[in-house]
């Protein structure tokens, strides 16, 4: 199921495709940067999910795209948690990635636990959308998250495009806080039948 991210707030309305999910995440589409295991891991430390302390090994994949025109994300949630997901595009250098959602916080019984993360009702660069497949019930057995996210019209040999998942009634992770995050290699070949996107780093 193919569908265009409206950019903004209005996106979290897009949701499920078919095919399961239960918050770790695994990012089908596009290629992810890391090799991941059944759950997903590594994803806690930001902004790609490997950090000194979390080693990931690189897949080398880089998907090739079209500036102006659309990257399919495909996302099987592994473990279940309420929340949303968010995507962001660095051009140049992954420092322009956005730091995580600010939280709004509770104390729990065994410590500090997410009530909610913010989110942008008009995400400007480097964020392409956000509050995607906001959700707070365990999906049916067998589904994946699918969106059509529309990209910048840019030209960049080796970008990062960032997934992250924003997990509610979640207690403090060891190196993410309360999110996940997966992140994808990309070249982008500016459309030359539309104009550049002169906002983004590089262009």
């Amino acid at each position: 199921m193919n569908r265009l991210v409206a950019i903004g707030l209005g996106a979290c309305a897009l949701v499920l495709a078919v095919a399961p999910a239960s918050a770790h995440f695994i990012l089908m589409s596009p290629d992810a940067w890391i090799e991941s295991n059944v759950l997903g891991d590594p994803q806690k430390a930001a902004p790609c999910g490997v950090s000194a302390i979390t080693a990931g090994k690189e897949t080398g994949k880089v998907t090739a795209l079209t500036g102006g025109g659309t990257v399919h994300l495909k996302i099987k949630e592994t473990v279940y948690h309420p929340g949303f997901y968010r995507v962001a595009l660095a051009t140049l250098d992954r420092k322009e990635l956005p730091k995580d959602p600010d939280a709004v916080t509770k104390d729990g019984p065994h410590g500090v636990l997410s009530v909610s993360g913010r989110i942008e009702s008009n995400p400007q660069p480097p964020l392409l959308a956000d509050g995607l497949f906001l959700h707070h019930e365990r999906p049916a057995n067998g589904t994946f998250w699918e969106a059509d996210v529309k990209l910048p019209n840019v030209n960049c040999d080796l970008c990062t495009l960032q997934i992250i998942q924003f997990m509610e009634a979640h207690p403090l992770n060891k190196e993410g806080d309360f999110t996940y995050h997966h992140c994808a290699a990309l070249k982008i070949t500016a459309n030359p039948a539309l104009p550049l996107d002169k906002g983004w780093p590089g262009q």
